[in-house]
């Protein structure tokens, strides 16, 4: 019997507010160029346009940032970013829903938005958006976020009532269901490496993962996405949970300061990490939503997390099974951490009645490493070890039993 059916409308309804929808793949605003300009107490961002576009502006704070909310545009490649300055400490930028596009400016002190306009096309020039920041007191950096916060509820329509949602019972003898998590993407872009973004290699090595998944005939496959967008952490879980998943496995690659280390590894859940290096990993990882500038300050508590840590402890021992049999398949296959099957308190792997796992193929800080992560030969393997995996996960006498 599935686990846990009474949360099932709650989760539904979540994934149902927050479902992807698919970019127009034309009409869209190309960013030509991001520059950054600084003087004593003021920094002047300018976004090259090549047409003009609405645009809003917003301060969020834990940590400081200003966030620019835009349609949907093509942004610059991995090296279109400039180097910060002045009063900002690093940016952000890419797909941030299936109609919106976002800019998240890190603040390095205190500041606020002195000015905000659009020029037309002049003097060689294209369409520019020009943010002008100016250095404030912290108190009025606070002042500041909570009109913002205030001016955003104003705005916001009334909640309707929540929709009956219905879900159809699961087919008799149905294949097993797998669904294959990208890390990041869009305004996220994870690590860096040299020469690449961990949202680029996670998303190149799902869907080979996918297509060898799907080509064994065995398994339903669903990606939780398939292009460059962000999609928040609560909706990855509750993706997994709409297609009544088997098995989650969400794909992510490293980033350290010793460029030394390099290894995959694979992480299950539990609050209590393994060591200190998966804790920082965790909260590095559960910050995804926060630093792309989603202000959790009106959400409403988690009145079921209660409830959903009891069921998980049954799903635990499955996701440790098949983290047990990912470590043994790639052995031999490819470099391994020290230490290859680690736990900690990752908020995507938190689905109550789904085997979920969370692998770093790498680390993009090692040049090796990096490497192999952008090979396609690296990639067809590692993947085949994995689909290994998933036979052996599924056909063992354990796993029929808990069929649903």
């Amino acid at each position: 019997m599935r686990l846990m059916r009474v949360f099932r409308w709650f989760w539904l309804f979540a994934f149902s507010l927050g479902s992807v929808g698919a970019l127009a793949a034309d009409d869209v605003a190309r960013v030509q160029n991001i520059r950054i300009g600084a003087s004593e107490g003021a920094t002047r961002l300018v976004l090259e346009m090549s047409e003009r576009v609405d645009f809003r502006v917003f301060a969020l704070d834990s940590p400081r940032r200003i966030v620019v909310d835009l349609p949907t545009l093509d942004w610059p490649g991995v090296d279109g970013s400039p180097n910060p300055d002045g009063l900002i400490s690093g940016l952000r930028f890419g797909q941030f829903t299936a109609t919106q596009s976002r800019l998240v400016v890190d603040l390095d002190k205190p500041a606020i938005v002195a000015r905000r306009f659009v020029l037309d096309p002049a003097s060689g020039f294209p369409h520019r958006l020009v943010i002008d920041l100016k250095a404030t007191s912290a108190k009025r950096f606070a002042e500041q976020v909570a009109s913002d916060r205030a001016t955003k509820r104003a705005q916001a329509p009334t909640p309707s009532a929540p929709p009956v949602i219905s879900q159809a019972p699961r087919k008799p003898n149905r294949k097993p269901v797998v669904v294959i998590d990208a890390g990041h993407g869009g305004v996220d872009p994870g690590a860096r490496g040299s020469r690449a973004q961990e949202k680029q290699v996670t998303l190149a090595f799902s869907q080979e993962f996918a297509r060898q998944l799907r080509n064994t005939g065995k398994y339903e496959v669903y990606l939780t996405r398939s292009r460059d967008i962000y999609i928040p952490l609560r909706q990855r879980v509750n993706i997994a949970r709409k297609h009544q998943a088997d098995l989650f496995i969400s794909i992510h690659a490293d980033a350290i300061k010793r460029k030394s280390v390099r290894g995959m590894s694979i992480y299950t859940l539990s609050e209590t990490a393994s060591d200190k290096e998966a804790a920082a990993l965790a909260r590095k990882e559960n910050r995804s939503d926060i630093i792309v500038g989603i202000d959790f300050d009106d959400q409403p508590p988690e009145v079921a997390d209660i409830l959903i840590d009891l069921a998980q402890r049954e799903t635990k021992n499955l996701s440790v099974k098949f983290a047990n049999l990912v470590v043994k398949n790639a052995r031999g296959s490819t470099r391994l951490l020290e230490r290859t099957h680690r736990f900690a308190g990752f908020r995507v792997l938190k689905a109550p009645d789904v085997p979920s796992v969370l692998i770093e193929l790498g680390f993009l800080t090692n040049r090796s490493d990096e490497k192999q992560l952008r090979s396609a030969s690296w990639r067809r393997k590692i993947a085949k070890s994995l689909v290994k995996s998933i036979d052996g996960f599924f056909s063992s006498s354990q796993q029929a039993r808990m069929t649903r």
